[in-house]
């Protein structure tokens, strides 16, 4: 489904905005569109975000990562999100695996995944990513972050 990957610009902002407000992820941290949408804007500036197109270039969804943003020196995934009706089709999973070939010159990669989102932390696991610690109240009150980590070789 995915036909390519590349960096997003300023054209895929409100795609972008789209899978991530219409998501559990957006829905929690991401109440106020002008908060999504400033966020992005970010992300894609500092040239942090990639876009998942399909054939016909529209945008299916998108992953931001930082290179070093993990313990200053590991790469970490900060958000995944997919256009609502292109979700459950492997979009995700593909994005994750781009990401790790891309930082495959790092030792281990980092994310956290929220408490509300068990789905999210199965794909990890399935995808060899380990709990390596729990982080209560970390971007908001009441939500537990659970930190993974993934050894690349």
């Amino acid at each position: 489904m995915i036909n390519n990957i590349i960096k997003a610009e300023c054209e895929h902002l409100n795609d972008c905005a789209i899978a991530l407000q219409n998501s559990e992820l957006g829905r929690v941290y991401f109440p106020q569109e002008n908060k999504v949408i400033q966020a992005i804007s970010e992300g894609i500036s500092k040239q942090e975000i990639l876009v998942a197109l399909d054939n016909k270039g529209l945008c299916l969804g998108f992953i931001w990562f930082i290179r070093n943003g993990a313990f200053h020196g590991f790469p970490y995934l900060h958000i995944i999100a997919i256009k609502e009706e292109f979700r459950n089709l492997g979009i995700g999973k593909e994005l994750l695996n781009y990401f790790e070939k891309v930082v495959a010159q790092s030792s281990k990669v980092f994310l956290v995944v929220a408490d509300f989102n068990p789905k999210a932390k199965q794909l990890y696991e399935k995808c060899g990513y380990i709990e390596v610690g729990v982080i209560p109240n970390l971007y908001k009150s009441g939500v537990t972050e659970f930190l993974m980590m993934k050894e690349l070789s």
